[in-house]
C-alpha cells in the first residue's frame, strides 16, 4: 500500500507547449500499480496544458478553478466537481480561464497496457 498526501510529491513543469501549468505524479507503475497512473495538475490563471493527441483515454475530475476543455472540435467550459472523459485519439487540452488555480485530478492507463 502506498498512502501519500499529494502535496508531499514532488510538483513538475508540464511539457513543451504549455503555460503555467504543473504536474504531480502521485501513483505510478513505480509504485506497484500496474493498471492506472494518477497524477495532479495545478494551471495557473490564463494558463494552459499543450493541445495534442494520443492513443490512450484521460478520466479528469476538477477539484477546484475553472476553465475550458478542448475536446476534438468543442470547447466547453468546466468547474470544480465536473467529470471529463477523453477518449484515446482525440485531441485535447485544458486552459485555466478564471482568476484561481485550477488544480484536477487526471488518471491514464500505465503505459504497459496501453
Amino acid at each position: 500500500m502506498k498512502h501519500v498526501h499529494y502535496s508531499d510529491v514532488a510538483q513538475e513543469d508540464v511539457a513543451q507547449g504549455a503555460k503555467g501549468a504543473k504536474i504531480r505524479w502521485v501513483i505510478t507503475e513505480k509504485d506497484g500499480a500496474p493498471t492506472f497512473i494518477m497524477r495532479q495538475f495545478e494551471i495557473a490563471a490564463g494558463g494552459f496544458t499543450p493541445l495534442h493527441e494520443h492513443a490512450w483515454e484521460h478520466e479528469a475530475f476538477i477539484l477546484s478553478g475553472a476553465g475550458a476543455i478542448i475536446g476534438g472540435d468543442r470547447e466547453e467550459a468546466f468547474k470544480p466537481g465536473d467529470a471529463v472523459f477523453i477518449p484515446g485519439g482525440e485531441k485535447h487540452q485544458f486552459k485555466n480561464t478564471g482568476k484561481e488555480p485550477v488544480s484536477m485530478l487526471c488518471l491514464i492507463p500505465a503505459r504497459k497496457s496501453v
